[in-house]
């Protein structure tokens, strides 16, 4: 008899995958939810295909057209550059837009591969316990006494920061929240009768962790790691600021704001794009992921 043929292991799991779809609807009935969403999407698409349709080059000098301002600020001749340009003539709009890429690219990248590596440690902790916890649980206590930015900068700083290493670096530094998270929820669904039932039916280890307790336990994980996104696009804009993030030419958030401080004065346009698309990005994130907190908690809480 194989594991899916368990009806109450079933029945959990069919009872798990109910309780998500209940927390998306009760998240996206709320009005903060769908305003992040519009926001979200909206900059996602000019992200991906402003660059492309303008045929602007982010990277492209042009000194007679240096530090062009806004069009806002009552230039009309400024339309080729509705954000300006900075002290090399580059155009602020697809440089920010581009930023913005990279940042959703490596703070959803990093995120997921937190996410991955903390539920498989937390998952093998707390199912097997004994030794496997005990030398899995200090390796991850390890890990948690060191700050997620400083082993980036020590890292970062000995070698060429790349989009792989960043996300690498970052997600192998904040996996051990999520280890502890899923360590104390496998303990406590190890122990009932739908694994017992399981255990004597048969059902190997890896069928019991993956098929029967893993689906139950990652959603509620899965929620809370959409506010992780934007806090890694923090991580990723801090270390881009203090050179040790995508590298010139390539534009992002740090290095852009990096090079605008110079001229804060004078051309306070060229810092405070970038820094106005992130945290428009970072509060579309949030207010997804309070939404979805708060469904979750009223899930939980009224079960």
């Amino acid at each position: 008899m194989s594991v899916t043929d368990i009806s109450p292991a079933a029945d959990r799991v069919a009872a798990a995958q109910t309780v998500s779809s209940r927390i998306w609807r009760l998240a996206f009935a709320s009005i903060e939810f769908r305003i992040g969403l519009v926001v979200f999407i909206l900059l996602v698409l000019a992200a991906a295909l402003y660059p492309e349709i303008s045929g602007i080059d982010p990277t492209k000098l042009s000194v007679r057209e240096k530090l062009i301002p806004p069009l806002f600020m009552g230039e009309t001749w400024t339309w080729k550059h509705p954000l300006g340009t900075d002290q090399l003539g580059r155009d602020m709009l697809s440089r920010s837009l581009v930023g913005l890429r990279y940042s959703l690219l490596i703070g959803v990248a990093t995120t997921v591969l937190m996410l991955l590596v903390g539920a498989i440690v937390g998952l093998l902790s707390g199912y097997y316990g004994g030794r496997v916890d005990m030398v899995l649980m200090r390796l991850t206590d390890a890990q948690l006494a060191i700050p997620m930015i400083i082993l980036a900068i020590t890292i970062l700083g000995v070698s060429r920061p790349t989009i792989p290493s960043i996300i690498l670096v970052l997600g192998l530094a904040g996996w051990p929240v999520y280890a502890r998270v899923m360590r104390s929820t496998v303990m406590s669904e190890s122990k009932k009768e739908y694994v017992r039932g399981a255990i004597v039916l048969g059902a190997t280890n890896m069928r019991i962790m993956f098929l029967l307790i893993l689906p139950l336990v990652l959603p509620p994980m899965a929620f809370v790691a959409v506010l992780d996104i934007a806090r890694m696009m923090i991580f990723e804009s801090v270390l881009g600021f203090i050179g040790l993030g995508v590298q010139p030419p390539t534009p992002t958030f740090g290095n852009i704001i990096a090079d605008g401080r110079k001229y804060i004065m004078n051309a306070w346009w060229i810092a405070t794009m970038p820094g106005a698309f992130l945290v428009v990005t970072l509060t579309s994130i949030n207010l997804m992921g309070a939404a979805l907190e708060r469904a979750r908690n009223k899930v939980y809480g009224g079960a």
